[in-house]
């Protein structure tokens, strides 16, 4: 390999705080050239490696491919996204939707609340956020626009629901957490149970509000009542998938299997149901395992440039300029996570959940702990941000999943003015999560 320092790119001579500068200007500059975010981070990488250090560094970036990729917790993750492949090409999440009458069918608003519940069951399954949107769009939305609901409710419905996979376990966007900051994920799941269950609380407690105060926002509830023949068929769509989510949820909280092997047992559950319920095949089941083969690899190449950037960054000193910078404001510790809030916030408008926690958690959780805060508290803070920067635009990918299945008349305009309420109430879960730690860690 060439010596880029023969030809007068000595980038060392720029000192670590324009080092700082030039690199995120790089990341920014290309990104908005279209690139994909690995390539660019990889490049960016490879640059300052050799510019900084010479050819000579080269060897540390395979280092740092390995240790990403040979992490056992991160088996879950393909685990996970297979789940949410075969519920998608199933018909189990369309007969849960049907299922959830039981629960919202008596009020106004009710299919808005109903789309809650199924979002949150859907989370509690796979924790995918993207195919949840998909399917959600499919199902629920063009249920609600029939009968008469408000577009602006029905759509921020859909988007901020499906986004609710970074909160409630078992979460990808935790899982990486854990696996980028060293902590258990299993006690990030259960710091995240109260938080996530309490957004999706506050979203019907909005849709209520809104269905009763305006009655042209939702339509009155059914006069006819669900006979009890018909209980019994829209039961049987609701037991399966719970007895899923207790699989998952109740191997991993009762102490009975590991994250990764609570995934393996999902995945069969899954398998099982769909081939009792005869929708087992071939065709679907390679569908399932092709999406699973692409999404996972998108993940792995972004994890393997972020973590490779993040190394030549620390090796150059950064992680300790960036650590002197942030303890160096003259303010509490407070203001100091509330800085940190305010760079994620930021970041979630122009880059991927994955690319923003490889690139800052490296930095921001050593900064954490030497304030004397609690690293999995910190994590429900960055999994709340992140469900924010799903719905914020410009790049807000809530919004494209359901523009894709959305009717041709729907904008993003309409979607992006749609979830502004939704938006305010994420931000005040995570002010109250920000000031009242206990709420994510009493039960730890």
């Amino acid at each position: 390999m060439l010596d880029l320092l023969d030809f007068g790119l000595n980038l060392k001579a720029l000192g670590i705080g324009w080092g700082t500068l030039v690199m995120f200007a790089l990341l920014v500059g290309l990104l908005l050239t279209g690139m994909p975010l690995a390539m660019v981070t990889l490049l960016v990488a490879l640059l300052f490696a050799v510019g900084w250090f010479g050819p000579m560094a080269v060897p540390l970036i395979t280092s740092r491919v390995y240790s990403f990729v040979s992490s056992f917790v991160f088996i879950s993750v393909p685990m996970f996204v297979l789940m949410a492949a075969i519920l998608d090409r199933s018909g189990i999440a369309r007969d849960l939707f049907d299922a959830m009458k039981l629960v919202g069918g008596r009020l106004r608003g009710g299919v808005a609340v109903q789309t809650i519940f199924v979002a949150v069951i859907l989370a509690a399954m796979s924790g995918i956020i993207g195919g949840e949107i998909v399917l959600l769009g499919l199902v629920a939305l063009p249920q609600m626009l029939r009968l008469g609901y408000d577009r602006r409710l029905a759509i921020g419905v859909v988007c901020a629901g499906g986004a609710l996979g970074t909160m409630v376990p078992p979460s990808i966007v935790l899982i990486i957490y854990g696996l980028t900051a060293n902590v258990s994920v299993g006690d990030l799941f259960t710091a995240a149970f109260v938080p996530g269950f309490m957004l999706a609380g506050l979203y019907i407690a909005y849709i209520l509000f809104r269905s009763y105060t305006d009655p042209k926002v939702a339509p009155p509830p059914p006069e006819n009542r669900i006979s009890l023949s018909e209980h019994l068929p829209l039961l049987r769509g609701l037991v399966l998938p719970m007895a899923v989510v207790f699989v998952v949820l109740g191997s991993i909280y009762g102490g009975v299997a590991s994250i990764t092997e609570a995934a393996a047992l999902g995945v069969s559950s899954v398998l099982i149901i769909a081939l009792i319920r005869g929708e087992l095949n071939y065709r679907m089941l390679q569908d399932s395992l092709n999406h699973t083969l692409e999404t996972c690899g998108m993940i792995i190449w972004i994890g393997i440039a972020a973590a490779v950037l993040v190394g030549v960054y620390n090796l150059m000193g950064g992680n300790r300029f960036v650590s002197a910078a942030i303890l160096g404001l003259e303010a509490s510790p407070v203001v100091i996570v509330l800085v940190m809030m305010l760079i994620l916030i930021v970041l979630g408008m122009f880059l991927d959940w994955i690319g923003i926690a490889l690139l800052t958690l490296p930095i921001f959780v050593p900064i954490i702990t030497q304030l004397g805060y609690d690293p999995i508290w910190f994590g429900i803070l960055f999994a709340v941000n992140m469900q924010v920067s799903y719905l914020t635009p410009p790049f807000g990918p809530a919004a494209f999943y359901l523009k894709s299945v959305a009717p041709p008349e729907i904008t993003l305009k309409h979607i992006y003015t749609a979830l502004l309420p939704f938006i305010a109430l994420q931000l005040l879960v995570l002010a109250l999560l920000l000031f009242f730690p206990p709420i994510s860690t009493w039960m730890l």
